[in-house]
């Protein structure tokens, strides 16, 4: 069962484009499945080295996989994420995982330096407005509607505590809902590489639903390199902004597919604002990160996805980010790129 990221594989999001070369290569052993609702491909070079047999390392890699899920899906009614979610009691600590402790963590990091654009409490409003399990609303909901389910929305209304042997995860209202999809995608993508490393392998390219992670070289001996779709694809140019990820991660958000709408014909995005309560208005198209890990890009990118094309690039000046954006200007689309990014391919 899935961990469904409420965000897409976007028509823009980041594609794997493997580069090759001509004449005698390491060999490559390529893993694909399914997993949170999407698929996933993992590729490695054996170097000579003593691995399992490739049907072994899959099935270690879907049991590592499962195991987030069991954690982290809220289509598992039995998932410590559904247990938190299903909880009435305002206060009473549940105990979690470290993973899940971990993952949860990292999401209320980021809500800080994306100034609260990422909140993974947000699930109330996002049913509201027709984006959950219930996919049948068409409506705009009102004034008093948005009020009511905005109650149970912000990261102040999750309490993690960790005393260094345990965690526990409490909450402060009854209807809070928490939603990891946002992050889980990008943690699922640092847990098969973290296995890999511990494996002996060196040179690897990890890919869940669009997230990467590369380290070391491919079999023609450079760097992993992917590719970002540029807008002139969609206007019938082929051609892609390439990136190379060495012991880097990249993830990209946008919904330029997922969107609804309503009974008078407007266009609502699939991703909520959390301060303004409502689907989001803006131009941006889609934003991609690179990171150290991808748990960190996955997050990042939709919490700059949700600020827009103004604040995501003066945040990402700010911090140092390496954020490429595709911006609909009225008559196509348009890029720019964070100072950081630039120097990444150039």
């Amino acid at each position: 069962m899935p961990v469904l990221k409420s965000l897409s594989l976007l028509f823009f999001t980041a594609t794997l484009f493997l580069l090759s070369a001509c004449g005698k290569q390491a060999q490559t052993v390529t893993l694909q499945g399914e997993t949170m609702g999407t698929s996933y491909t993992v590729k490695y070079l054996s170097d000579g080295l003593d691995l399992p047999e490739p049907e072994i390392m899959q099935a270690q890699i879907d049991d590592l996989l499962q195991e987030v899920n069991r954690q982290m899906s809220t289509y598992q009614p039995d998932s410590e994420i559904s247990q938190f979610n299903q909880i009435r009691n305002i206060n009473r600590p549940l105990p979690i995982s470290a993973d899940f402790a971990g993952v949860t963590a990292e999401a209320m990091r980021l809500n800080q330096v994306t100034q609260g654009a990422l909140d993974v409490t947000v699930g109330p409003l996002v049913n509201l407005w027709g984006f959950g399990p219930d996919k049948e609303v068409t409506y705009s909901p009102t004034a008093a509607e948005i009020e009511q389910a905005a109650q149970a929305v912000g990261i102040d209304k999750i309490v993690l505590v960790n005393d260094g042997q345990s965690s526990t995860l409490a909450k402060t209202q009854a209807d809070v809902y928490l939603d990891l999809s946002s992050i889980a995608k990008g943690f699922g993508v640092d847990k098969v590489a973290q296995h890999l490393e511990k494996s002996g392998i060196r040179n690897y390219l990890v890919e869940i639903g669009g997230e990467l992670y590369g380290k070391g070289n491919n079999a023609s001996g450079e760097t992993w390199r992917v590719g970002i779709e540029q807008p002139n694809i969609v206007q019938g140019s082929g051609t892609q902004i390439i990136v190379p990820l060495d012991n880097q991660s990249l993830a990209t958000s946008g919904d330029y597919r997922n969107f609804h709408l309503d009974d008078n014909g407007n266009r609502l995005s699939h991703i909520i604002n959390p301060q303004t309560r409502a689907p989001i208005r803006h131009k941006l198209a889609s934003v991609s990160v690179i990171a150290d890990n991808t748990a960190t890009a996955d997050g990042l990118s939709t919490g700059l996805f949700v600020l827009g094309e103004e604040k995501a690039l003066a945040l990402a000046e700010q911090y140092g980010w390496a954020v490429f954006l595709i911006i609909y200007d009225g008559n196509g689309y348009k890029t720019e790129m964070s100072s950081a990014f630039k120097k990444l391919v150039n």
